[in-house]
């Protein structure tokens, strides 16, 4: 990670869970790191636990299902720390929603921020990054239902489509930029659940923490320039999706 020391991360969803982890991690190894949320006091706590660290912790206030949020965000951060070199596209929301009964309310919120949310900063972080002619990285954090989609979990549905979509959208995101000659690695990093504020109902059935996403965050950002890490999936050991199933269909 020594090559990443001063250089700028922006991650999104930086409020809690897998964000916050991330955020911490970077800093300690000396990265200027910009966290996007909304929950501002949970962002002003992080800036003061991380103060005096070896790197330092920035924070804009964003709302993610807002492109002109988004934008300003990223100009704030090009004009003041002059770099994006690496972008963490983290922020993610999770509805109990169906196809049949479920809320085309939560439908939106969830492709607006798991899916347009992440391309947008994508643009943006790129248009940065080939302008100043960047080594840089993009990684999104994505989902296994995103590579094997919950057919008997209705209340995942809806989620699982948005994980799908981001997962076809990193890896074409890779091939686009590989196209273009363009020095910038992708990396799309898919846990099962991971013990966050997202999916707090299913907590006797977490076994991942954020810090162990955070940690193949620091694997993919590590290897040589030329070696592109560019799919991480993460599954506790023995996991199967029984125990999910039997608790999305209330079977005892």
């Amino acid at each position: 990670m020594e090559k990443w020391i001063g250089k700028v991360a922006v991650v999104t969803g930086a409020s809690s869970g897998i964000g916050a982890e991330t955020c911490r991690q970077l800093v300690d190894r000396g990265m200027v790191v910009v966290g996007f949320a909304r929950r501002l006091e949970k962002l002003q706590a992080l800036q003061k636990e991380l103060n005096g660290k070896r790197g330092k912790f920035h924070f804009v206030k964003v709302d993610l299902c807002s492109e002109e949020n988004i934008v300003k965000a990223f100009k704030w951060v090009k004009s003041t720390l002059k770099s994006v070199d690496v972008l963490v596209n983290n922020a993610g929301v999770y509805k109990d929603s169906d196809v049949v009964e479920g809320n085309p309310g939560d439908w939106k919120l969830m492709f607006d921020t798991n899916v347009l949310a992440s391309c947008i900063c994508s643009k943006e972080t790129v248009k940065i990054m080939k302008e100043l002619k960047i080594n840089g990285h993009i990684v999104n954090i994505n989902s296994d239902v995103g590579h094997y989609p919950p057919t008997l979990m209705p209340n995942f549905i809806i989620y699982g489509a948005t994980k799908l979509s981001s997962v076809s959208i990193t890896e074409s995101l890779r091939e686009q930029l590989a196209l273009q000659e363009l020095p910038i690695r992708v990396t799309s990093i898919s846990p099962g659940l991971v013990n966050t504020e997202m999916v707090k109902e299913f907590y006797d059935l977490l076994k991942l923490e954020p810090s162990n996403i955070a940690d193949a965050i620091l694997y993919a950002l590590a290897v040589p320039q030329s070696v592109n890490i560019t799919e991480i999936i993460i599954r506790p050991t023995g996991e199967t999706m029984l125990p999910y199933i039997k608790s999305a269909m209330n079977i005892n």
